[in-house]
């Protein structure tokens, strides 16, 4: 743009350089020289260079006018992502809230309550906060659960191998050592529920990149990464807004996960480890399935506008070219591998012919030994 403006401005003093000149008098040479400098006389400006000083300053304006994230999108999360939508994405029956337009991370616009709507007197900020402390605290008690079960002593455990949970009961020890988490885990909260975000490496980061969408930058900002993976899809706004996505997306599976876990045990009696071993025990029936699944998903596809009520699955076009590339792939294998095959089938003969020599003689040695022996046998006998 800055070179735009550049070349613009130079066409348009070389063009309007003739606007600047003196009138060539038609007198001699010699009244020339004796005129003075207040003789000379000197033109106002044309209007062309008028024109051009216009032209000029409107394109220096119109380049200070764009903003720096509409020469790069990919610097700023896009605010109204949805806001073409009329209905909500999560529940296409319902009414899109107003403040979901998919500006944040884990955003597709499920609120059946409208608790996100003006004036019901809830904080968006603060709830998408507590979802993520939710979600975060629902990953770890996920992963916890199972773990227990496999791997702790039964005096820790419940009747049947169940983990203790409110839903199961405790003993002395996992009811003590429940209780000191869950206050150390409310003291971090209430020392980091009014904490500013924006004087952090990362905070500084997503005030920027919200900066379209408003001042307060990210929901659960600790300027936490310790391993360096935030910037895994890209050190842009869209990257982090991606990994934050998946991060909405994993803590809201784990709530729903955990919370499934205790009620079957609640209900059942039976250890989840033991319920559903196939997912905690080594075993071959699981990657099969998953291997299954990932074939099928990547070759076939549901049929649409079927005229029966039945589900039908068709070769996608993608399929189709996987398995041409496969079949290809196989043909070309067996080209590359056809002299190797051949030696082989040579070596196999040599060595199955020598197997049958080595045999014949074993028989024929066995055979000498076993009449010797029976001969001896005999001698023996008649003695």
């Amino acid at each position: 743009m800055k070179f735009l403006t550049n070349t613009v401005a130079a066409l348009a003093l070389v063009g309007s350089v003739s606007a600047f000149s003196t009138s060539a008098p038609r007198s001699s040479t010699t009244a020339m020289k004796a005129a003075t400098m207040d003789q000379v006389q000197f033109k106002e400006p044309t209007p062309a260079i008028a024109e051009n000083t216009e032209v000029l300053e409107a394109l220096m304006e119109a380049e200070d006018a764009v903003p720096a994230w509409k020469q790069n999108p990919v610097k700023r999360v896009q605010p109204g992502r949805y806001d073409d939508k009329d209905e909500s994405i999560a529940l296409p029956f319902l009414k899109r809230p107003t403040q979901l337009d998919g500006s944040h991370a884990g955003d597709f616009g499920f609120d059946p309550l409208g608790l996100t709507e003006p004036g019901t007197g809830f904080d968006l900020y603060v709830m998408q906060e507590s979802e993520l402390r939710h979600g975060r605290l629902a990953m770890l008690a996920a992963a916890g659960f199972p773990l227990s079960e496999l791997v702790a002593p039964d005096w820790m455990l419940q009747e049947n191998g169940c983990a203790p949970s409110v839903l199961n009961g405790f003993n002395p020890v996992t009811f003590v050592a429940t209780a000191l988490f869950f206050a150390a885990a409310g003291l971090f909260e209430f020392k980091t529920s009014l904490r500013r975000v924006d004087n952090t490496r990362l905070g500084r980061i997503h005030k920027d990149d919200m900066e379209l969408v408003w001042e307060r930058g990210v929901a659960g900002d600790y300027n936490f990464d310790p391993l360096d993976l935030y910037m895994s899809l890209g050190d842009s706004a869209v990257g982090r807004k991606g990994m934050r996505d998946v991060e909405v997306s994993h803590g809201r599976s784990a709530m729903l996960g955990i919370t499934g876990m205790a009620a079957w045990e609640a209900l059942t009696g039976h250890a989840v480890t033991e319920s559903f071993s196939m997912f905690f025990t080594p075993n071959l029936l699981l990657p099969a399935l998953g291997a299954a699944y990932v074939v099928a998903t990547n070759l076939y596809e549901v049929e649409e506008e079927v005229s029966d009520r039945y589900l039908k699955l068709k070769v996608s076009s993608e399929g189709e070219a996987r398995i041409e590339n496969f079949n290809r792939e196989m043909a070309n294998m067996q080209e590359a591998n056809k002299g190797l095959t051949e030696s082989l089938g040579v070596v196999g003969d040599k060595i199955a012919d020598l197997a049958g020599k080595g045999f014949e003689l074993a028989k024929e040695k066995y055979e000498q030994v076993n009449e010797e022996y029976t001969e001896q046998i005999m001698k023996d006998f008649k003695q």
